[in-house]
């Protein structure tokens, strides 16, 4: 059998409103590029990137999923098995940070318990048609003890950051269950792979 060319596989996901950035986080992140004329993600869409993180090989699997309300049901089913879920909001629409609160019900409701999360505020390069401050996204983040970002696809504020960031968290996690139960991490990477292999 073929040696895995990766030590972990982590599978994360990007939820929040139609319009708030998603796709283009995700694309800065793994093509670095930014292209204002993404059409809207329909149902969902991933992408892998391999990062090196304290000396061990990450293979991300990044699931972006449509904000819009006839898809929910079609996204509910990938909450599970996510390890790690970015909740994005766009700082110059109101609307997208109210609805924070409805995804981390959703996250409550249909993703692991142990899940690690992070909220960002995305758009931040556009500064001057800001609505929402950045001490609001920090105070939500607080209350529910999320980690929390600003960020702009555009300009490439904080992304690498951010994706680092909830990596780190997750492989912390995962090394010291590893060294509770040597057995467990095969197996969680196993059932990642069947999963994924139907479709890439």
């Amino acid at each position: 059998m073929a040696k895995k060319s990766y030590d972990y596989l982590f599978k994360l996901l990007l939820i929040g409103d139609s319009g708030v950035g998603k796709t283009c986080i995700l694309f800065r992140f793994s093509d670095d590029a930014f292209n204002t004329t993404f059409i809207s993600t329909i149902g969902i869409d991933f992408k892998i990137k391999t990062i090196e993180m304290q000396g061990k090989k990450i293979k991300l699997q990044i699931w972006d999923t449509a904000g819009q309300e006839r898809f929910h049901t079609i996204t509910t089913s990938y909450y599970r098995g996510a390890m790690g879920i970015m909740l994005v909001y766009d700082i110059t629409q109101e609307k997208t940070f109210d609805n924070i609160s409805k995804w981390l019900r959703n996250i409550e409701e249909h993703a692991n318990e142990d899940v690690e999360k992070m909220i960002l505020g995305n758009k931040c390069d556009m500064d001057d048609r800001r609505i929402v401050s950045k001490e609001r996204g920090e105070q939500i983040a607080r209350e529910h003890s999320i980690r929390f970002l600003e960020t702009s696809a555009k300009t490439n504020v904080n992304i690498e950051k951010a994706f680092h960031a909830l990596a780190e968290d997750i492989l912390r996690k995962q090394l010291s269950k590893d060294t509770e139960e040597p057995s467990n991490n095969i197996h969680v990477t196993d059932q990642k792979d069947k999963k994924s292999s139907g479709c890439c």
